[in-house]
């Protein structure tokens, strides 16, 4: 990997971060999420365990400033 992951945004659940993924995905940017609360275990990316709770959205650190044009205002 050229460029390690970085947070683009914390969403309030799962089900937004997969909307804004889908966007980010559409647009030709990879991305991954994960549940945001670290004591909970692990997380995956690309999805979680459940879908309550903050959810980051990570993009490639190259990706970021372009990533950042997809999020609301």
């Amino acid at each position: 990997m050229t460029s390690e992951l970085v947070t683009l945004t914390v969403v309030p659940n799962q089900l937004e971060a997969e909307q804004l993924a889908g966007l980010l995905r559409t647009n030709g940017i990879e991305c991954a999420f994960r549940a945001s609360n670290t004591s909970a275990g692990a997380g995956s990316f690309g999805g979680g365990v459940g879908m309550a709770g903050p959810t980051e959205v990570l993009v490639r650190e190259s990706d970021l400033e372009a990533a950042r044009e997809f999020l609301p205002e």
